[in-house]
Formats: C-alpha cells, sequence, structure tokens
C-alpha cells in the first residue's frame, strides 16, 4: 500500500506539472521567470541573503561541467575524487552494504556530514543507516555541488560537524534536453603475483581457480534522462522537469586477475587464502579412533585426509566488485512570482533504487552432527576410516559450502519520496521565506540462499527407516542432507535448507521553518568605517524525524547460516526545535590596508524531545588589505545529535569472543583481588566454571541516555587574486569532536576493570551467582552505546584557478585543488590514548586508506572550433600497514622489525591515475563527449589487510580506481 501511494502521488504531481506547463509555453531564448525581483542568493554557510558570494567559510565548489568532465553517474564516485573526502559507503561495498551511497568528509563519518538540497537538508537515508542517501540526487539534474569545511551546526543544526554538502539543482529550465550516457571498463590482465598464484593452483584444482582473460567491456553502466522545463502565466512561473533511468551491470572479483583468489601474505609474497568450509565438505571427526582428524569426500563418496592445497574454497570469485543497480526517478520544481516581493515554490523527488550485492556460497559453519552405521549417505569405506560400528557411533564436525544453491545474496531497496512547498519573497528591506518539507524513504532487504541454522541440524542427524534416510527429529517436513557423496545435493534437500531473510522499515522526516534577514543599511545600522550595512538573519525550524525497522523470525533469531548473528527491530522517534540568528558587520571597508573587513557571527538553540537541549555558535572575521589579498578565518561550535538508531535499538543479550575468563577456572590467571573489581567473591574464586566454547554475555542496544557529541572546527585562510583570471586559496582546518558515541569491546571493558579497578569499567560488569560471565543470563558485560571517545583532524587545502585567453586559440584552464592531512587521531575511550591514522591504513583501526597528500589537478582547452579538452591528473599518496606505526594501538605492542607484518602488506603504493575527456558541440545544442579515466589502466595497490566493508577484492575500490580503465560516452540534445 505505502508503494502505491507513492505512486500515486508521482503520477498526481507530474500530471499537475504537466497542467501548469499547458497554461502558457514560451520560446527557450525567452528571460527566466520572475528573475528580476530575486537577485540575492544565499551561501552555503549562511542564510543571510547577499550579493556577495564570498563567505568566511572555506567553501569548494564543482560545476556541472565538471561533473560531466569526470564521467562518473554515480555522486558518490563525483565526491571521493575530491581530496576532501574519504570512501565510505557505494557501490563497491558489497560485504557490510546498507544499499546506500554516503559521504565522509575529513574522514570523521559520514554521519558527521549534513547533506543539502538547495538548502534543506535530506531525509535519513534507511532505517539501517542513518547518513543521507547520495541515490536520491540525480547527477544529471545537478547545478553545482559547494562543500564546507567545519562545523556549521549554528547555521545548520545536527550533524553539520565535517561540514556540509550542499547540492543546488537545475531550476528555470526551458525547453527540452534529453541525455544518454554508456560506460564500461576496457581492462588487461597485466599477469602480476596474483594472477600466478591463481594460475598454479589451477594446474591441481582447476574448478575453484582460474585466470581471467582481458576484458574489453564490462560492468557497463547506462542511463538517460530527460529535463523538460517552461515558462508560464507571462513568465512569472516556471516548472522544471526531470525524468531518469539508470542501470548498472554486476561485476564479479572472478573477472580481475588480481582478485581471481583472496590473498593471504607471507614472509615472501602474497599467497593465494581459501577457506577450509568447501564445496566437498570437511568432516572433522570429535571423537572415535580418528579423533582430531579431518576428512573430506571424493567422488565415490570415499574419505580422505583433507589437504588445504587442494581442498579450500575459493571464495573471493563469487563476491560482487560492483554491485548491479537499477534506479528510476522523477524529479520537479515550480514557482510562481504572485508579484514582484512574492514566490511560491514547490520541489518534489521521487527515487526508486534496487541493489544487489553478493558474496561466496554459505551453507554449514562448524554444525555437529552424530554418523550412525546404519545412515544410507555414508560408505563403507568412510565408515571404516572413521571407525564407525554398529554399536560405536563417531560425532564430527561439518562444514560445506552450498555450491548448487549459489552465492549469498542481499537485495536492497530504497524507495524515497521528498516534497517541499514555500513562500518567499521581500517585506520592505527584509526578505523571507516560510516552508515546510516532508519525506519519507521505504527500505527493504532480503536474504537469498541462506541455510537455516536449526534446519541444518536437523538434516544432518539423519537415521535409517525402511533402508531409507530419514531425518532422527521425526519433523515431517525435514529432508535429509547428504553432504558424504558428491553431486547428491537434491532440489528438495536445498528448498528444506534454504530460507530467506526479510528486513523492512522506513525513516520519516518533517520539517517546517521560517527565516527572515535584511540589509539594515537603510535603517542606518552600519558602521561609519563601512559603507555597507549590517546583515541579520532569524529562524525558526521545527524537525520531527521517524524511524523503524523490523525483521522476520528468521533475522530476529540469527537462523541464517552465514550471516552474523541476531537482528531485531529498532523503532523510534523525536522531534527538535530550534531557534538561530545570524549577522554579517562590516567594520571597515575602502580605507587603506582595509579594503574589508567584515566580522560574523552565528547562534543556534536546539531543544529535544528526548531532553537534550544544545546551544552552537559561530564566528568569522574576513579581512582584505588590498583587492588582490583576502584572509578569513572561523571559529565553530557544532553537535551531533545521537541518532535513532543509537537512541532506540532494543537491548538484549549475545555473545562475545575472548580465549578465556582471567578469574574462572581452579587457578584464575587473575589475582583475587583484581577478579573483585569484576564483581567476584572470596568464596567463588577458584571455582568459576570457563565457557568451553570462549564465548560470554555481553549487553547489546542503544541508550536513551545519550548526550550529543560535540564538536569545535577552526579554519584559516588567505584567497589570492594577484590578476583577473588568477585565483589562489589556501585554508587551514582543525576539527575536534568530544564526546563521540560509540561501545566498549566487552573483552576490553573487562581487562580495563583488572587493571585499573576504574568504576567506568567495573561499573559494566555483572556475574551470575555462580561468579560466571556466560552461563546464565544475568552475567554478562554491557557494551550498550555510550559517549566515551574523541576525533581530531586538522590539515591544509590548496586550491588553484586560472584561466588564459589565448585569442584564435581559444581558452585553456588549470583548476587545483588538494589536502595536506596532519592529523586524524582517534580516542576509542576518554583517556586511555589515542592513535593517528594520517598515511596508515589496516583491517580494523585505520581502516581504508589515509593518504597525507592528494590532489585533483585539470588542464582544460576550449577551442575556437567547438570542441573542449580536459586532461586530468588525480594523486593518493602512498599509505602505511598500521602495525608500522610506533603507537602500541596500532602495532598490538609488537616492536620487533617489521611490527610482525609481512612485507607485500607494509604499504599501500602511491596511484597517479591520467583521465581524459573531449567535448563536441555542434549548432550549440547538440554535444557529444568520449572521456577515458585511468587511461594507462593502472592496477590498484593490493593487500590481504581488508576492513571489512570498504576493503573488497584485495584493495580498496572506493579509494583507487579499482576495475581499470573507465570510457564513457554521453550524449546530450537540448531543443
Amino acid at each position: 500500500m505505502a508503494m502505491e501511494k507513492i505512486l500515486s502521488r508521482s503520477i498526481r504531481m507530474i500530471c499537475a506539472s504537466g497542467a501548469v506547463l499547458g497554461m502558457q509555453a514560451h520560446a527557450q531564448q525567452a528571460p527566466g521567470a520572475g528573475e528580476a525581483p530575486m537577485v540575492k542568493v544565499e551561501v552555503t554557510g549562511s542564510r543571510i541573503p547577499t550579493a556577495n558570494l564570498e563567505g568566511t567559510s572555506p567553501v569548494t565548489t564543482i560545476t556541472a561541467k565538471d561533473i560531466k568532465t569526470d564521467g562518473v553517474r554515480n555522486v558518490e564516485s563525483l565526491l571521493n575524487n575530491m581530496p576532501q573526502v574519504f570512501a565510505d559507503q557505494g557501490g563497491n561495498v558489497v560485504n557490510g552494504a546498507t544499499g546506500t551511497a554516503t559521504v565522509n568528509l575529513r574522514g570523521l563519518g559520514a554521519e558527521r556530514t549534513l547533506v543539502l538540497v538547495n538548502g534543506k537538508r535530506l531525509p535519513m537515508g534507511s532505517p539501517t543507516n542513518t547518513a543521507a542517501d547520495l541515490n536520491q540526487i540525480p547527477a544529471p539534474l545537478i547545478k553545482r555541488v559547494e562543500v564546507l569545511t567545519g562545523g556549521a551546526g549554528a547555521v545548520y543544526g545536527s550533524d553539520a560537524v565535517a561540514g556540509v554538502v550542499n547540492f543546488i539543482m537545475q531550476r528555470d529550465f526551458q525547453g527540452i534536453q534529453v541525455e544518454a550516457n554508456v560506460s564500461g571498463f576496457n581492462h588487461q590482465q597485466n599477469g602480476g603475483e596474483v594472477a600466478e598464484l591463481v594460475a598454479k593452483r589451477g594446474a591441481s584444482n582447476p574448478s575453484q581457480f582460474a585466470v581471467p582473460g582481458d576484458k574489453g567491456w564490462d560492468g557497463k553502466s547506462r542511463d538517460a534522462s530527460i529535463l523538460m522545463g517552461s515558462n508560464f502565466a507571462d513568465n512569472k512561473g516556471n516548472a522544471t522537469l526531470f525524468f531518469s533511468y539508470k542501470k548498472e551491470d554486476e561485476l564479479l572479483q572472478a573477472d580481475r586477475d588480481f582478485s581471481a583468489c583472496t590473498v593471504s601474505s607471507t614472509a615472501t609474497g602474497f599467497a593465494c587464502g581459501g577457506s577450509g568450509t568447501n564445496a566437498t565438505g570437511r568432516i572433522q571427526a570429535l571423537d572415535g579412533p580418528q579423533k582430531g582428524k579431518v576428512y573430506t569426500v571424493d567422488g565415490s563418496g570415499n574419505a580422505r585426509v583433507f589437504n588445504n592445497a587442494l581442498d579450500q574454497y575459493n571464495f573471493g570469485p563469487l563476491n560482487h566488485y560492483q554491485r548491479p543497480s537499477e534506479r528510476y526517478g522523477f524529479n520537479a520544481n515550480i514557482h510562481y512570482d504572485i508579484n514582484d516581493k512574492m514566490r511560491l515554490y514547490s520541489d518534489f523527488s521521487f527515487h526508486d533504487d534496487r541493489t544487489t550485492g553478493q558474496i561466496a556460497p554459505g551453507g554449514i559453519f562448524g554444525n555437529s552432527a552424530t554418523l550412525r552405521y546404519d545412515n544410507p549417505f555414508l560408505s563403507q569405506q568412510l565408515k571404516d576410516t572413521l571407525g564407525i560400528t554398529p554399536t560405536n557411533p563417531v560425532e564430527v564436525v561439518v562444514n560445506r559450502r552450498n555450491v548448487e544453491g549459489g552465492g549469498r545474496q542481499s537485495e536492497y531497496r530504497n524507495t524515497s519520496f521528498r516534497e517541499l512547498f514555500g513562500i518567499q519573497g521581500e517585506l520592505g528591506i527584509w526578505f523571507y521565506d516560510v516552508y515546510a518539507q516532508s519525506a519519507k524513504v521505504i527500505y527493504s532487504q532480503s536474504e537469498q540462499n541462506y541455510f537455516s541454522s536449526q534446519r541444518i541440524d536437523k538434516a544432518l542427524d539423519v537415521i535409517n527407516v525402511n533402508g531409507k534416510a530419514a531425518c532422527a527429529s521425526g519433523d515431517a517436513g525435514c529432508v535429509p542432507y547428504n553432504v558424504y557423496q558428491t553431486g547428491a545435493v537434491t532440489p528438495e534437500m536445498l528448498a528444506y535448507l534454504q530460507i530467506p531473510g526479510m528486513r523492512k522499515g522506513s525513516t520519516e522526516q518533517q520539517f517546517q521553518g521560517a527565516t527572515i534577514g535584511a540589509d539594515l543599511s537603510e535603517y542606518g545600522w552600519k558602521l561609519p568605517t563601512a559603507k555597507s550595512g549590517i546583515g541579520v538573519s532569524f529562524g525558526f525550524e521545527h524537525r520531527r524525524e521517524k524511524l523503524e525497522l523490523m525483521t522476520d523470525a528468521a533475522t530476529q533469531a540469527g537462523d541464517l547460516s552465514g550471516s552474523g548473528g541476531p537482528t531485531g527491530g529498532v523503532s523510534g522517534q523525536y522531534s527538535v526545535r530550534d531557534y538561530f540568528g545570524e549577522t554579517k558587520i562590516p567594520l571597515i571597508e575602502d580605507m587603506p590596508f582595509a579594503k574589508q573587513l567584515q566580522l560574523e557571527g552565528s547562534y543556534r538553540h536546539s531543544n529535544y524531545s528526548t531532553g537534550n537541549k544544545t546551544n552552537t555558535f559561530g564566528l568569522g572575521l574576513v579581512w582584505s588589505p588590498l583587492d588582490e589579498v583576502r584572509f578569513r578565518g572561523t571559529y565553530q561550535k557544532a553537535v551531533r545529535a545521537p541518532n535513532l538508531i543509537e537512541l532506540y535499538t532494543p537491548q538484549g543479550n549475545n555473545l562475545f569472543d575472548m580465549d578465556a575468563d582471567p578469574c574462572a577456572g581452579e587457578t584464575p590467571s587473575a589475582s583475587l583481588a583484581a577478579c573483585q573489581k569484576t564483581g567476584v567473591t572470596a568464596a567463588q574464586y577458584g571455582s568459576i566454571s570457563d565457557s568451553p566454547a570462549g564465548q560470554y554475555n555481553y549487553l547489546q542496544g542503544g541508550s536513551t541516555a545519550l548526550a550529543p557529541e560535540k564538536s569545535k572546527s577552526k579554519t584559516f585562510g588567505v584567497v589570492l587574486t594577484p590578476m583577473r583570471d588568477l585565483s589562489l586559496t589556501v585554508d587551514y582546518f582543525d576539527i575536534k569532536v568530544d564526546d563521540k558515541i560509540d561501545k566498549i569491546d566487552p573483552a576490553t571493558t573487562l581487562s580495563k576493570c583488572l587493571a585499573t579497578g576504574e568504576a567506568r569499567f567495573c561499573s559494566l560488569i555483572t556475574r551470575d551467582r555462580t561468579g560466571s560471565l556466560w552461563l546464565f543470563d544475568n552475567g554478562r558485560i554491557i557494551g550498550t552505546q555510550q559517549n566515551i571517545g574523541s576525533q581530531h583532524t586538522r590539515g591544509v587545502d590548496i586550491g588553484a584557478n586560472y584561466a588564459l585567453r589565448a585569442g584564435e586559440w581559444g581558452r585553456f584552464g588549470i583548476a587545483f585543488n588538494g589536502t595536506y592531512l596532519d592529523k586524524l587521531t582517534t580516542e576509542e575511550i576518554k583517556g586511555e590514548g589515542s592513535y593517528d591514522c594520517v598515511g596508515y591504513y589496516g583491517a580494523n583501526k585505520c581502516e581504508s586508506p589515509n593518504p597525507k597528500w592528494r590532489h585533483k589537478l585539470r588542464g582544460t582547452w576550449s577551442t575556437p572550433w567547438n570542441v573542449d579538452v580536459a586532461l586530468t591528473w588525480r594523486h593518493i599518496n602512498a599509505v602505511k600497514l598500521q602495525n608500522l606505526s610506533d603507537n602500541p594501538l596500532l602495532n598490538d605492542g609488537d616492536l620487533s622489525e617489521g611490527h610482525g607484518t609481512n612485507p607485500v602488506d607494509r604499504e599501500l603504493g602511491k596511484r597517479d591515475y591520467l583521465d581524459f575527456a573531449a567535448t563536441y558541440t555542434y549548432k550549440r545544442n547538440y554535444t557529444l563527449m568520449l572521456g577515458i579515466n585511468n587511461v594507462f589502466d593502472r592496477d590498484p595497490p593490493l593487500t590481504s589487510q581488508l576492513a571489512t566493508g570498504l576493503g573488497n577484492g584485495n584493495t580498496y575500490p572506493s579509494t583507487y580506481d579499482a576495475l581499470g580503465r573507465r570510457i564513457f560516452l554521453s550524449a546530450t540534445a537540448r531543443f
């Protein structure tokens, strides 16, 4: 029903827009509707309407032409090319994907970057990832992107901690524009070390290891869009409509030679890793004469000793390198000038995005079974080998891949709509804007090709009934599973074992607001040393956020084998009332050594229904001693309120792994005094039973006691314009986040309590009546969300733009954008030390690469022959494995040579990419573009140290060009 309502609303909007367009159409060259009275604009980072496009905060702008030249059709790929942006969710994330695409400014996390469309906040991306989903933004409709560095909480509210990304969309379009794009990867396999390893393994195990051939055209993406618009009512109004469709093909790790196996590392190089959970089964005897030995079965059902070189499963090739996706979209922008002082406006968007992530087949991961002598599935040789007799069954642990069922798939669907209505205009010298926005995202995630853990146990417990295999449980629907003979798995077996998993939910956003601002010079409100008046802006907003996630019984119970632990539902909402104000005070203008000296200030008070109240503010100063020199600086305090997942995820017990409880056993490794800090009594000490599985209870979930995160940011920079077509910018940034929301690892909590006795750790530990942390549910460690840590980053952004008019040769241009990263520290637990990830990467703490220097340099030539050419150089500095740091939090205390690492993992080398694009324009209305990104088809740097999610295919594909040379073709016609 929800989907039907959305489609119905979309159709009504289209019909209404069509009726408006039919009122009165004008020629394409007609003046823009109502342009004259609306001459002042808002700059990202300020709500004060002004004709001056320069603010105190550093803002990097990406134009529509830049987007076309980049040739990327995904907004996250566009932003990831910026040195200020770090990898996050996107189409290359598979294991750990959310189906969304997000932006992570400054490496502080996507949840600390605020995303706006035309200055208005986007809703939460999904019930599983509250960061805004960039898939709701169609790249062809973008007019420009403004990226603001540093906190902007006083202007925009919560989440603007690292900065703001504001997408300005096309409006006031007249005519019809049709655009089509197609792209794909052209890759020559380079036959490197991994390819050689795969070839060697393939000699003895060809079904598992195969080197792919060259790829002429794969991973294809194609999209088409129609943009149409017209003025109406004697140019008082305009309606602009946009329709889009996009489809991307899947690309597997099997399609690249450097990812044809998942690598591990050795002292001499890479090795093809693999999984003992293989296609023919891995059977380990738990008792009997062969206790502890591991076997597999051959084609005759006979047992032989498991051979790692021959029998390991190569799980990498079936993993997606690029997820397949399909997307439909519709956008509408309509405005009408009631008079030259008042405008009604409306924005509407609808997007339906579907994508599928695939990882290797699941199956049986260590389930136990009793093998009886009369089991019809067992060959006599297997029974003899394991020592199974009529009176002596043997207990085994079984691992086997469900190769017959195919890869595990997660199918994501996010359907979003957003509608905004407002009225803006002038009352004397005052500009006002009153608006209301409603947004909703409907989410579903279905899991396919997973086994039920409960059904596995039943299907492996086989008895003989009248000479036929039967389930010992006696369940009417149970089908015995034959893992002891190759080719014996039937569709009936799969139909019983495979179960779907389902998650459904939605996010909703409602907000209303009003702002009013003015230049007060007409009231005489200006300093005698300045010509311009004081600018002010005041406003109010009320926002309500709601989230709901429901999971089916199998997902709640964690019954999907190989999918992780149980996942429950989440339901919650909050509202916030904001009151804010802003001012710009010109102090001095047009005086010696003070062409401009301007002070800016902003303040916001927020009152949350959760009980939290916050105050944020910002200060800025601009000083231009000369027309050619401009200094700017800001100091901002911002907040991030805890999101609904952090607040309302239900609390419940789960399990964590630990080698042993230091306070358990007859001779505990920890002293009585230390163990008493964790709740052990003297009577219990030395008699506590330890967990034989090494698993212990912890309490997980959200917490309504969370406080907002707080940040302080400083920026200072200079803008030089020594000549008309040359500008240089250098901006320093420093952002510190305190009270970071996270959870303490339960094992860390226990070790810290034993070592320090601090209440903040020891108060989180409760032992049951026997003194254990596993026998009864009330013996556990609290691992819920807390305000426990901090983050700190600083660095320098450098930008340059130069244009050269070359007469009959046309026009040349150079644009440069680079970032030097000086600090990126994390303090996981306050007072327990921090670590700096600048120049490092790692599988856990530093995760995806954090290069010290990145830049993008583009040269363009606009020829007089209707051809534009662009060359782009993208550079990423080398990064080292985090274990090579001298910080014990990163090197695990290993100070030996190489810090216990293997040479091949110690560095991801620098990468330089060259991109080319050429555009031909015919009669101004028709353009054809051909482009090549990664012209020289450079392979990405490889490693075995991959962070879950962002690491994929032996590299980090959201940071590096992992898939090879990308060729794109674009055609546009305007009528």
